[in-house]
């Protein structure tokens, strides 16, 4: 798998990453066991987690496979710090930010992460504050890397112009065929930045697959308590116009939808990394078959013009 540095760091990481949001939960530890073992085969290096996925148990879940697979030292392991959230935004206070990352910490069985990312931005706390606690979490050695996510472009570009040791350096985004609003002034910000872009939910929250042209099928996120609210803003009709497209190329080239679609985010400029998260091994191992997908002009100027005036 293609390794790429994110933005203008060292910082070598999969362009595909392997995301955990339904470890602990809907994936069981054997089939996690399994998941590891196959995108450490292919190739892939960068695994993502967030202790607001089940409470912890994603990275609860990792530590022990990091302890029963001895592969720590083949990751590049992604953090994002989970911090209870008040009218003014989440609690990105150094005591909040620090006892989170700890936690991490201690969940995963580690000394560190290789990338720590504050979630959000706050109207309460000071930018500073926040950026000197990343800066903390990277002198310690807690974090090899600090990051941001979710944040407007001028926020980011805030948050980067901080002093020498303090500034991110990548930025988690949504980012599909199904919501490209990062293309308006983050992703060209980020670049200008030297940033690196991780994309998470590049299937647009799974239906970009195609699994609900036709209902919301037993297993799938949107028959899940957890997840339904998570897709539902994504099946209105004109979602249905852009997975047509999908699912036409894909027919077309000989591929599956979800390939068609991780070839699309995964291309794209300024992206450094794309977040797949797979329920069961099996539906890993469908998405690690992107590798070999390289999507002809025509195709991506088509999907293009169709993804953009359906939004």
């Amino acid at each position: 798998m293609e390794q790429r540095y994110a933005g203008r760091t060292g910082l070598r990481v999969s362009r595909l990453g392997l995301g955990t949001m339904t470890w602990g939960r809907e994936t069981t530890q054997d089939e996690a066991a399994q998941q590891l073992r196959d995108f450490l085969d292919a190739g892939g290096t960068l695994v993502d987690v967030g202790s607001r996925y089940g409470a912890g148990a994603c990275e609860e879940t990792l530590g022990k496979l990091l302890d029963t697979l001895g592969a720590r030292h083949e990751l590049v392991i992604s953090a994002k710090a989970v911090v209870p959230l008040h009218r003014q935004g989440p609690d990105l206070s150094r005591r909040s930010l620090l006892t989170a990352l700890d936690a991490t910490l201690g969940r995963l069985g580690t000394d560190h992460v290789d990338l720590w990312t504050a979630p959000g931005w706050s109207t309460a706390v000071p930018l500073e504050e926040t950026l000197s606690a990343l800066e903390t979490a990277v002198r310690s050695g807690r974090a090899r890397y600090a990051g941001v996510a979710n944040l407007a472009a001028w926020q980011t570009a805030l948050a980067a112009s901080g002093a020498p040791g303090t500034c991110p350096a990548a930025v988690h985004t949504e980012y599909s065929l199904m919501q490209r609003q990062a293309e308006h002034e983050l992703l060209p910000a980020a670049r200008h930045l030297g940033l690196g872009v991780l994309a998470w939910s590049p299937l647009g929250r799974g239906v970009l697959t195609g699994k609900y042209r036709h209902g919301t099928p037993a297993d799938s996120r949107a028959a899940s308590p957890h997840l339904a609210q998570f897709v539902e803003p994504y099946l209105d009709r004109s979602s249905r116009r852009i997975v047509d497209a999908v699912i036409a190329a894909a027919d077309g080239l000989g591929f599956a939808p979800l390939d068609i679609a991780l070839a699309w985010a995964r291309d794209r400029p300024g992206i450094s990394a794309v977040l797949l998260g797979a329920r069961t091994a099996s539906q890993l191992r469908q998405a690690l078959g992107s590798e070999d997908v390289e999507l002809p002009p025509e195709i991506l100027a088509v999907l293009d013009e169709v993804s953009l005036s359906a939004l």
